[in-house]
């Protein structure tokens, strides 16, 4: 990849509901196989999560995959707990850090933007008043998912006005594009984006991720078990990314590092097993409940892989799985625990349309009828020892 000369550090910041300014300082150094993105927030570790998270989901979306660095991402001062428009900022000063942004003045940009879906690279419509316009009945504007408390009595259009005030004549404001809230008179300095592919005037890199959600049973004895979900979103990758290795091409930023490298050497084993699936992909792992025990989701994660990757046909309704192996490059399927417990919660849940994939162990002491039942409801059921062969 060619060498670009930026600098090891970038700062963006975002102006807070009450009025206070927020800046996010991105420092980048070689990584010596550490942690591709560090973050931290003072007294505020899940914050700090949360932007550990959102960065490496917005990096899923980028041109080329590049782990040779490492971006540490700080905050002078925490948000309140619902606030979200700061991670835009943060998004940014990663890229910016990283060479992957790079605004005319660096020193001078602010940013608006919150976003459920990073890995997609698409940004959710904020709350914006038009600027210089009549300010809109508040109960007339629908809140958002997750807002709802966000700007306490604090005006949005104030916030707005602040980062024009301390942007300078070189600076720049990148924000959510929405229809009704852009601003009636022109500003340059003004960039209003629904996706991060806009930045530089690419097309929304999303139609190119293909997501795929499968689901396993999630038995802790409890009045909670419940089919969790595991969504893998692949991205091809770009012939400059040909030396990076499987493992670092696979995220799952909800992850600790032991769980994630287990995650990483499964999805690793299981592509070997397709005999042309190492070395085509960027991937993102996420999960519904990650705080779970055991390896019993290891079957749902590589179906949703290969599903992803189109190596296997899609269910009319959901895939759900329970299985592990010792030995995934030879598409080996082995038995897991709690079978009775399972069986059950998937007997409870299961609706029309839904593949069940279950271990071939477990075919001998099925439930007398339990096949049977399956198909009453719609849903169809396989005991497999392989993958590959369904």
């Amino acid at each position: 990849m060619k060498q670009t000369a930026i600098s090891a550090n970038a700062v963006c910041r975002s102006v807070l509901a009450d009025g206070r300014v927020l800046t996010i300082t991105a420092s980048r150094r070689p990584r010596a196989n550490r942690a591709d993105v560090k973050c931290s927030v003072a007294a505020a570790p899940a914050l700090a999560q949360r932007m550990q998270q959102v960065v490496r989901m917005a990096r899923l979306t980028e041109a080329v995959l590049d782990t040779r660095d490492q971006v540490v991402l700080s905050m002078d001062l925490a948000p309140a707990a619902l606030e979200r428009d700061w991670e835009l900022a943060a998004v940014l000063a990663d890229r910016m850090a990283r060479g992957v942004y790079t605004p005319a003045d660096p020193a001078a940009v602010f940013a608006f933007g919150s976003s459920d879906v990073w890995h997609l690279g698409r940004l959710r419509l904020a709350e914006w008043p038009a600027h210089g316009g009549a300010q809109p009945q508040r109960q007339q504007q629908p809140a958002l998912a997750g807002t709802a408390g966000m700007y306490g009595d604090a005006d949005p259009a104030d916030r707005y006005s602040r980062a024009l005030a301390l942007l300078g004549s070189g600076g720049v404001l990148v924000y959510s594009e929405a229809a009704a809230t852009l601003p009636h008179v022109a500003d340059s300095r003004c960039f209003a984006i629904s996706h991060l592919g806009a930045l530089q005037g690419h097309a929304d890199q999303a139609d190119c991720v293909a997501s795929v959600r499968t689901w396993f049973p999630l038995y802790s004895g409890g009045l909670h078990d419940s089919l969790a979900w595991v969504e893998v979103s692949v991205y091809p990758l770009d012939a400059a990314d040909a030396t990076c290795s499987e493992e670092d091409s696979i995220s799952a930023p909800q992850l600790e590092p032991s769980r994630l490298q287990a995650l990483r050497q499964t999805l690793a084993a299981a592509r070997h097993f397709d005999g042309h699936g190492l070395g085509r992909w960027r991937t993102l792992v996420r999960f519904g409940q990650p705080d779970f025990q055991g390896a019993s989701y290891e079957l749902a994660l590589v179906m949703a892989d290969r599903m992803a990757r189109g190596r296997e046909f899609l269910p009319r309704g959901r895939l759900i799985a329970s299985g592990q192996s010792s030995a995934w490059h030879a598409g080996q399927v082995e038995t897991v625990d709690g079978q009775q417990a399972k069986l059950e919660l998937i007997i409870r849940q299961a609706g029309a349309g839904d593949r069940v994939l279950l271990p071939a162990d477990w075919s001998a002491s099925l439930p007398a009828g339990y096949q049977a039942r399956l198909r009453q409801r719609g849903a169809s059921l396989a005991c497999i020892s392989r993958i590959g062969m369904i």
